[in-house]
């Protein structure tokens, strides 16, 4: 899941961003609206976690034109107006989700994941492949119901392989959905990860390389 953060406020940008990562969601951060506007038609993002009182092009303007772009991508408003008639008009403009300032960071987590499972590509947030089985919510995998202890990427590499339901995935994919606009596109942290969640799902071996194409899981 990659999620775009829209937040002028620089502490709480940092905040969210570092809590994102953590639960193995790539997040991509900028301060201001027209900023906004020009990472959603490059980056393919999942959501955009986006702030109503923004600089320059205001948050409402935002959603509007992210609305009107019909990307498939998600809007959660998550700002300190945080009355009935705020929600609202905010649910009005577009947004799929409002959660007012101050916010529990889990529910923050929780609401974004829900979003994640109404889009097309959704599936149950308990994905299963052979033997094994993810846990969406509770980050947890298992093999023949052995817990495999997994880091943020591996598990959001894991999960999108899972999803992918046999499908090839390119590196350039993986990348783009599983880590943020700072990484740099020429790096072979996808093959790095792929050899270490190879190696912590043992044998026999279920995350195949496609030559020139990609990864995708299979049983050979």
């Amino acid at each position: 899941m990659r999620v775009l953060v829209v937040e002028d406020e620089q502490y709480m940008a940092r905040v969210l961003e570092i809590g994102l990562r953590r639960e193995a969601i790539a997040a991509d951060v900028v301060h201001d609206g027209a900023t906004a506007l020009e990472r959603v038609t490059v980056y393919d993002y999942d959501a955009v976690i986006l702030d109503r009182d923004l600089p320059g092009v205001h948050g409402d303007e935002v959603c509007r034109r992210i609305v009107a772009m019909d990307i498939g991508c998600r809007i959660l408003m998550l700002t300190a107006a945080g009355r009935l008639g705020d929600k609202v008009e905010g649910l009005g403009l577009g947004a799929d989700d409002y959660l007012a300032k101050p916010f529990d960071f889990p529910e923050l987590v929780a609401r974004l994941r829900a979003l994640y499972r109404r889009s097309p590509m959704a599936h149950s947030p308990v994905l299963t492949f052979a033997d094994v089985r993810l846990d969406t919510h509770r980050r947890r995998v298992t093999r023949a119901d052995t817990e495999i202890r997994l880091t943020p990427k591996e598990l959001a590499v894991l999960e999108l392989l899972m999803r992918a339901e046999g499908g090839v995935l390119s590196a350039e994919y993986l990348l783009d959905k599983a880590w943020d606009a700072h990484t740099d596109p020429f790096t072979n942290a996808v093959r790095l990860v792929v050899h270490t969640l190879r190696k912590k799902l043992g044998e026999p071996r279920l995350v195949q390389t496609a030559i020139s194409a990609g990864y995708y899981l299979g049983t050979e």
